[in-house]
């Protein structure tokens, strides 16, 4: 009985080939002949109209005829279609608030200038210019009358009463916008105003009314498979198949599969005397050998491959709920909170617009365990720094936490957060290219190497820090944290401002409270706030960043690591320590060649280090205290108490640290302390 139902089941297996070919035979239409609305008359497949059958065309490609006029539906509003060029593969499509004859009629909709037509849109911009991006016009409306070449004045426009309405022709002069201007309207033309045409409205008016061409690519697989089934279809009849020099289909694999069956089918109209009639019905005797065959042979082998595939693919389902729920749950996490935030997000990219924008991933500025740095451009000719993210911790909370935060940030010790990507499981986050690199190529030079720095220098790059973090804290309607302050993540652009970067670990919470909630400890072993290992000693506060400040600040002062194993003298391995007792004592800092405006920087950079790291939070000052006394008079200032916690019990030999140093992942040290690091 067991083995009768596996034959049976065996036997269904291999009647499905067959149920699926007719069920698609009957799903293959020739008869969806070209659609027309108004001056448009080759409205074919890809396209459909709205009243057309709902197996001709696609539905993401679906137009509408109104009043004689063809429509298609973005996401920004109705466009009229003029043009349809199948081997283009582009659709011309006009704005309809501009009217022809009409200088005054205007557009109603607006694309944006650095964004695609919608996220999970089936077509894509033209490109006209050099970067693959199209030609832009933008309105821009002004309060007092500008006399530059930059502005064509909209002659024939006359809704802005108040105001003064012009055209630019170039995006990338944004730049130079004056600031009595405002942007209305950017829309995409088929080409740019050539000479005196840039200073003619009307010309401009004209070149608007062409329109602009949109893409899309048909899906050449499915059209593919779709053509060559109905080219079997075709060729089944004897007749067509003898005289159709294209009617190869005899080694394909609908023959190998369907050939028998075809004897099967009714005699064609070639059969109209007996004798053909005969030979027609004579062609069926060898068609059920051949079936019986086949069909026996399908048992067999679907019987034993059944098995084998039940267990392979059992196998792949497992493998995949392993290996993909955790970034299923995440892609889930990061959408809710976009969807949530979206109006107070930065602008979104897709994953196309990344890889045009950096040239195919070209130049790399940077590796990471968090992924890779590279280098950009948007529209605007504006340079970008984009991170892609090959790691996420939890689900997807470091990058939440990067959007959430910096991304309401605007300060110039901030670095700027421009736009992101979250497409399926590729994640970017793209800034502002910092053509300097980080701080810590230039504290920590090469042996024999000079500073680049002065100590002016440095005391400035030490103010913008203190002032970047400080807004942090103070700034916005939300304290931020960042947990994290380290010299590799502060950034200096061209002029060496200082930027802190990196939020991945931040953390939020209301002004009015003192105390945040952490479920693990989080930074970099080495500027880590002792309260995140020791709980009896405080609370976990914006007084932690202070004291990754103080060990920052105190690497800028020494020049080095604060630990160095290879340090000439035994004493000088812990720099806070001995630094410590050598102003304690009043002994030399140990500096050459400076003057003595240079000794006190370094002094004051020092003393105020030392009040950043105190053991206790509640020793330490505020980064607006920090600042006041980094800005006053070093004969103001007092040496704090020697930080009882500040020494290491022992030097954390390398492959220690290594252990300590993954990001998103926790580990117990030798003493019993749960630390996570980021590199």
């Amino acid at each position: 009985m067991k083995r009768s139902r596996s034959l049976s089941v065996a036997v269904l297996a291999s009647l499905l080939p067959i149920f699926f070919f007719l069920g698609g035979c009957n799903a293959v239409r020739d008869d969806c002949p070209p659609s027309s609305c108004g001056t448009l008359k080759n409205i074919t497949d890809p396209f459909r109209l709205n009243t057309d059958p709902q197996d001709c065309g696609q539905t993401q490609y679906q137009l509408s005829c109104e009043n004689d006029q063809t429509v298609l539906n973005l996401t920004s509003g109705i466009y009229y279609v003029e043009e349809i060029s199948y081997k283009k593969q582009a659709i011309r499509i006009v704005d309809p608030g501009l009217q022809k004859g009409n200088c005054s009629s205007f557009p109603l909709y607006s694309l944006p200038i650095d964004d695609s037509l919608s996220y999970g849109n089936p077509y894509q911009f033209v490109g006209t210019d050099v970067w693959g991006w199209p030609e832009t016009i933008l309105f821009v409306k002004c309060s007092v009358p500008m006399n530059s070449s930059l502005y064509t004045a909209a002659m024939c426009f006359n809704t802005y009463i108040q105001d003064y309405l012009y055209v630019i022709m170039d995006d990338a002069e944004l730049s130079e916008l004056d600031t009595s201007c405002t942007v209305v309207l950017s829309t995409p033309v088929l080409k740019m105003p050539q000479g005196t045409q840039k200073h003619n409205y009307s010309k401009i008016h004209d070149l608007l009314l062409m329109g602009f061409e949109l893409s899309w690519k048909q899906d050449e697989s499915v059209y593919s498979e779709r053509m060559s089934w109905k080219k079997y279809l075709k060729c089944m009849n004897p007749i067509v198949k003898a005289n159709d020099p294209n009617c190869d289909m005899d080694a394909s694999i609908y023959d190998l599969i369907l050939l028998p069956w075809r004897y099967l089918m009714p005699c064609n109209n070639s059969c109209n005397t007996p004798f053909q009639s005969c030979k027609c019905f004579v062609q069926f005797i060898p068609c059920v050998i051949r079936v019986a065959f086949v069909y026996m042979l399908d048992v067999i082998i679907v019987h034993w491959a059944a098995r084998t595939l039940i267990g392979v693919f059992c196998v792949a389902i497992f493998l995949a709920y392993k290996l993909r729920i955790r970034d299923i749950w995440m892609d889930a996490t990061v959408e809710e909170f976009l969807s949530k935030h979206r109006y107070q997000t930065p602008t979104r990219y897709s994953y196309s617009d990344i890889k045009k924008m950096t040239q195919g991933f070209k130049v790399k500025l940077g590796q990471g365990s968090y992924g890779s740095v590279y280098r950009g451009k948007l529209r605007s000719r504006r340079l970008v720094a984009v991170k892609m993210l090959s790691k996420s911790k939890g689900k997807g909370q470091d990058f939440i936490s990067e959007i959430a935060t910096i991304g309401r940030i605007h300060h110039v010790n901030v670095v700027r957060l421009i736009g992101f990507c979250s497409e399926g499981f590729k994640r970017a986050l793209i800034y502002d290219f910092m053509p300097n690199g980080s701080l810590e190529k230039y504290i920590f030079p090469q042996p024999g190497s000079i500073n680049p720095f002065s100590w002016e220098k440095t005391y400035d790059i030490a103010l913008g820090i203190a002032r970047g973090i400080e807004y942090l804290h103070r700034g916005c309607d939300m304290r931020i944290l960042h947990f994290d302050i380290k010299p590799h993540n502060i950034l200096l652009d061209q002029n060496y401002i200082p930027k802190v970067s990196d939020f991945g670990l931040a953390k939020f919470y209301p002004t009015e409270e003192s105390i945040v909630s952490l479920t693990d400890a989080r930074g970099t072993i080495g500027y880590m706030a002792p309260e995140l290992f020791y709980k009896n000693i405080g609370g976990v506060s914006y007084k932690s960043d202070v004291y990754s400040f103080g060990m920052l600040l105190m690497e800028m002062a020494g020049r080095r690591r604060n630990l160095n194993e290879m340090a000439e003298n035994s004493c000088q391995i812990y720099f806070p320590l001995w630094i410590y007792d050598q102003l304690s004592q009043g002994n030399d800092m140990g500096l050459e060649n400076a003057t003595e405006d240079e000794e006190e920087i370094v002094k004051k950079l020092i003393i105020v280090a030392l009040w950043c790291i105190q053991t206790m939070p509640v020793d330490r000052p505020s980064m607006g205290k920090v600042l006041e006394m980094l800005e006053g008079s070093l004969e103001l200032l007092q040496i704090p108490s020697k930080p009882f916690l500040s020494s290491p019990a022992r030097v954390i030999d390398e492959d220690h640290a290594s252990k300590m140093n993954f990001m998103g992942s926790s580990v117990t040290s030798d003493d019993g302390l749960v630390m996570q690091s980021i590199p």
